[in-house]
């Protein structure tokens, strides 16, 4: 199936201060899979490593000497070492972490080598090492699900696929075509993007072998846990995530969560849980100006889940019912909070820490909310998501009435549009800004159109 890391890899292939390349992303995001083709079609030679399977493969890197360690492998595997004609891909390394320090020994000596490096709990285990990282030596690519996007190509759909990414702003989308991109829209939002769950909805049409398999992902993240007993409460973990789906899009508080147990377990439990990236936090940040993190609030915060698919599935939603044509109208709020903001952090640069943010006043009387707030060239951008074709922009009227916004954006059912509004807000000057209105399908071209309207 098609993803665009692909580009992304091979840029990295041919650029000539190229590092060790280390994947990180959630478990089933497509990592193995990713470089696997990739590699059968770019490289002569491949040799994967997989530490799960064989522990013992660590005992190839004893030596210091890069070039004495790559005579190991080759010896292993039988495969001959090209300079720039192989792949070695060093898989699941989580389960040998001191081979991290050894990769700044292929850029110092043999950067010649192609090396990619994943792992599940990748991230965890990055958080809490002993070994000393090759700080400055490796790059990162963070991968996600299936975008939206992506969803489209695998699904036979390249021509929508093309012709979203060719859409101009002042283009009438003819209504068969937006529906149809509707119905896309359903399918995906039900069954998600982890790779394996999309596959096997548009291999056998069965809505009740997609939904097994979203099962058989979420069963598999609880038993990950459980080989690093001695470092977490697995009890606990698998407790926030039953938990965590229900709270999507809400300001969280520990007790909703759990009420029995200290905010400092549930903290805990929250951060590893980020760390292996089956949950994002959406922090609060005051948006006065770039950058968004220089005035996050830590302790203010929304959560999301990897992906909508797997959301749908702890919820026990049924795949069937949530393709019906009023399911975005009736199902408003964090459904599409979801997917919003996971469609978002796939938009961003893959060699950057995901992160999202969004804006919230909590005074007597004047409570106000904006759903997220996207940083673009220089301009802070606020956003507000509506499931359906209505809804009420005040708090979007009154972030842009307060920090002098010249643009806002609004993600709903309708099709695109730009106006000019003006916010009139008792006690403040009146200010106008122009607001993009986006069909969700859209969501990928936010920045691209923005920049066309200037």
């Amino acid at each position: 199936m098609y993803r665009k890391y692909t580009e992304i890899l091979c840029d990295w292939k041919e650029r000539s201060n190229r590092k060790p390349l280390v994947i990180r992303g959630a478990r089933q995001v497509g990592k193995t899979y990713l470089i696997r083709e990739w590699a059968r079609k770019h490289f002569e030679n491949y040799i994967e490593l997989n530490f799960d399977e064989t522990p013992s493969l660590n005992k190839l890197f004893v030596s210091d000497d890069v070039n004495a360690i790559l005579q190991n492998i080759s010896l292993q595997s039988d495969v001959e070492i090209v300079s720039g004609k192989t792949l070695i891909f060093l898989d699941e390394i989580q389960r040998a972490p001191e081979l991290f320090a050894k990769l700044r020994y292929f850029y110092e000596k043999r950067s010649d080598i192609h090396v990619v490096v994943a792992g599940s709990l990748l991230d965890f285990m990055l958080s809490n090492h002993t070994f000393s990282m090759p700080v400055g030596r490796i790059e990162y690519l963070h991968m996600g699900p299936m975008d939206f996007k992506e969803y489209l190509v695998a699904a036979g759909a390249k021509r929508l696929h093309d012709y979203l990414c060719e859409y101009q702003i002042d283009m009438q989308i003819p209504k068969p075509v937006h529906d149809k991109l509707l119905t896309h829209l359903r399918t995906y939002m039900s069954i998600g993007g982890m790779p394996a769950a999309v596959r096997e909805y548009i291999e056998s049409n069965s809505p009740k072998q997609c939904e097994m398999e979203l099962s058989s992902i979420l069963n598999t993240y609880g038993d990950d846990f459980s080989k690093y007993q001695q470092k977490v409460d697995v009890d606990k973990l698998r407790l926030i995530l039953d938990k965590v789906p229900g709270l999507v899009g809400k300001k969280l508080k520990y007790t909703d969560i759990s009420r029995d147990d200290k905010s400092a377990k549930i903290k805990t439990g929250l951060n590893q849980l980020e760390l292996a990236r089956i949950l994002y936090k959406v922090h609060h940040s005051a948006g006065n100006a770039p950058p968004l993190r220089a005035e996050k609030k830590e302790r203010d915060y929304k959560l999301l889940f990897l992906d909508i698919g797997l959301l749908m599935r702890s919820l026990g939603l049924n795949i069937l019912h949530l393709q019906e044509d009023n399911f975005l109208i009736s199902n408003s709020g964090a459904l599409t909070e979801q997917f919003i903001g996971q469609q978002w952090l796939s938009q961003q640069q893959s060699y950057d820490l995901p992160e999202l943010y969004y804006w919230n006043r909590e005074k007597t009387g004047t409570s106000a909310e904006v759903d997220y707030l996207f940083q673009i060239d220089g301009i802070i951008v606020p956003v507000e998501v509506k499931a359906g074709t209505t809804g009420s922009l005040k708090s979007l009227h009154v972030f842009a009435a307060e920090k002098q916004s010249p643009v806002a954006v609004r993600y709903n059912l309708c099709e695109p549009s730009v106006t000019e509004v003006t916010s009139r807000i008792p006690g403040k000057k009146q200010h106008t800004f122009k607001l993009l209105s986006l069909p969700l399908y859209l969501v990928s071209e936010t920045e691209r159109l923005l920049k066309q309207e200037g």
